[in-house]
C-alpha cells in the first residue's frame, strides 16, 4: 500500500522540477518596452516607474534659486499665503484674483501660476492668472483669463491647457503669455476639472465632478475620444486623478463615494475600487513611487462644516490596499497639495477648517497652520522633476 505522504512528496518534487524547466524555457524577466512618446515630450527613463525622474530631490537646474516655500491660495480671501516649511510659519501674503483655487507650477519650472476662477456663476472674463516667480515669492501683473478652475500643460510644452469649467470647455493657450490658440468643447462632461495624462503623452483623462463620468481627450489631435461613467453611484462626483507609476491604470478619487477607483486606460473600463474615507478627493504619489496617498476631506459636500470626517489614506501602488489610514486630530478637512522635495512631508489645504496640514509620511503625525479662508490647491516648490503637467505638481 503506498504512503500518502510518499505521493505527495513525489508530486511536489514533480512540480517543482516543472517549474523550474518552465523558468528555464521562459528565460529572464523581461522588462518592459521603451516607451514611444509623442514628439517633443520628454522620454520616459523608466517604463516600470513614470515618476521615477519626479525622485526625492531630483531637482531640475531650472529650479536653481527658487526659495524654499509652500504658496496656499485662499479662496474666499482672494489672497495667497505663503509658509515657510521650515518654520511652518505665514510669512507672506498677497491680494489675488478673484476666487483663486490652484497655484500650478508651469511646464518648464520657472513660473507658479496662481489660477482665479473668478465668479463662479456669472459667465464673463473676469477670471485671471498671477504668475509668482519662485525665485523671489512675488507675484507679477495678472493676466485675463475666462474661467481658469484648473491648469495643465501638454506634454511636449507647446500650450497650457486652461480648464474652464463652467463652460464645459479646454482652452489650449501659449503657456507663457496665455494667448487663445484654441477650444475643445466637452459638452457630455459637466464639471471638468481635474486630469492625469498617459505614459506616452497620446491621450489625457478628465473628471467630470457633476457627471460621474470620465473624459477620454486625445491629446494629438485634440478630440474627444469618449465618456465613462463611474460604476458605483448613481451620483458620483469624480475629483483627482492620477496615472499608476506602470502606465498601466488611472486612480480616481470620487467624492461622493469615499474611495478611490481604478480605471484601465488603453481599455477605458473599469478595473476595481478601493474604499479610502468620506470625501475622497487628491491624489499624490510618494517620491519613491510605490505609495499614493489619498486626502479624504471628510464630507461628500461641494460645501461643508468645519471639524469632519478628514483623513488621509496611504494606497499601496504594487497590491492596491490601503496600508494606512491617519485621522485628522480634531476632525478636518483635507484637500488638495503635494509632497515636499524629500517625500518626509505631505502639505495639503484644511479646505473648511481655514488651516494648511503639514502630514509626517513616516508616521502621520499632523501640524496645523491657521491661513486665510477656506484654502484650496496649495503647492510645496521646489519639488523634483524634469517638467510639470499641471495642477498642484503633476511632475516627470
Amino acid at each position: 500500500m503506498n504512503n500518502p505522504q510518499h505521493s505527495v512528496g513525489r508530486t511536489a518534487l514533480i512540480l517543482l522540477g516543472l517549474a523550474v524547466l518552465a523558468s528555464f524555457a521562459a528565460g529572464p524577466a523581461r522588462a518592459r518596452p521603451e516607451v514611444e512618446t509623442v514628439a517633443g515630450m520628454p522620454p520616459v527613463v523608466d517604463p516600470d516607474n513614470l515618476y521615477s525622474e519626479a525622485g526625492a530631490n531630483l531637482l531640475s537646474p531650472a529650479t536653481a534659486g527658487a526659495l524654499s516655500r509652500v504658496y496656499v491660495p485662499n479662496r474666499r480671501s482672494n489672497s495667497v499665503d505663503v509658509i515657510d516649511p521650515a518654520t511652518r510659519k505665514v510669512i507672506d501674503s498677497f491680494k489675488v484674483g478673484i476666487s483663486p483655487q490652484h497655484i500650478v507650477p508651469s511646464w518648464d519650472l520657472k513660473t507658479l501660476w496662481v489660477v482665479n476662477n473668478g465668479h463662479e456663476l456669472r459667465k464673463g472674463v473676469d477670471g485671471s492668472v498671477t504668475p509668482i516667480d519662485p525665485r523671489t515669492g512675488k507675484p507679477g501683473p495678472e493676466i485675463p483669463v475666462e474661467d481658469p478652475y484648473n491648469l495643465y500643460f501638454t506634454p511636449d510644452g507647446s500650450s497650457a491647457i486652461v480648464v474652464a469649467e463652467m463652460h464645459k470647455r479646454l482652452d489650449f493657450r501659449d503657456p507663457h503669455t496665455m494667448a487663445l490658440q484654441m477650444s475643445l468643447e466637452t459638452p457630455d462632461c459637466n464639471g471638468i476639472n481635474h486630469a492625469d495624462f498617459s505614459i506616452d503623452g497620446r491621450y489625457a483623462i478628465f473628471t467630470c465632478e457633476f457627471d460621474g463620468t470620465l473624459a477620454k481627450i486625445d491629446m494629438v489631435n485634440r478630440k474627444v475620444l469618449g465618456y465613462l461613467p463611474l460604476p458605483l453611484a448613481k451620483h458620483g462626483m469624480p475629483q483627482d486623478i492620477r496615472i499608476s507609476p506602470d502606465g498601466d491604470v488611472f486612480y480616481v478619487a470620487d467624492m461622493h463615494v469615499g474611495g478611490v477607483y481604478v480605471i484601465d486606460g488603453a481599455s477605458f473600463r473599469f478595473v476595481t475600487f478601493i474604499p479610502t474615507g468620506p470625501g475622497a478627493h487628491g491624489l499624490y504619489p510618494s517620491r519613491d513611487g510605490t505609495r499614493l496617498y489619498v486626502s479624504n476631506r471628510g464630507s461628500g459636500m461641494v460645501f461643508a462644516k468645519p471639524h469632519g470626517e478628514g483623513s488621509i489614506s496611504v494606497i499601496d501602488f504594487a497590491t492596491r490596499k490601503v496600508v494606512a489610514n491617519w485621522p485628522i486630530p480634531g476632525g478636518g478637512s483635507p484637500d488638495m497639495g503635494n509632497v515636499s522635495a524629500d517625500g518626509s512631508h505631505l502639505w495639503l489645504s484644511g479646505r473648511f477648517d481655514d488651516v494648511v496640514y503639514d502630514i509626517d509620511t513616516a508616521t502621520g503625525a499632523i501640524t496645523q497652520i491657521k491661513v486665510g479662508r477656506e484654502p484650496h490647491g496649495l503647492t510645496v516648490w521646489p519639488q523634483p522633476g524634469r517638467y510639470s503637467l499641471g495642477h498642484t505638481g503633476n511632475m516627470r
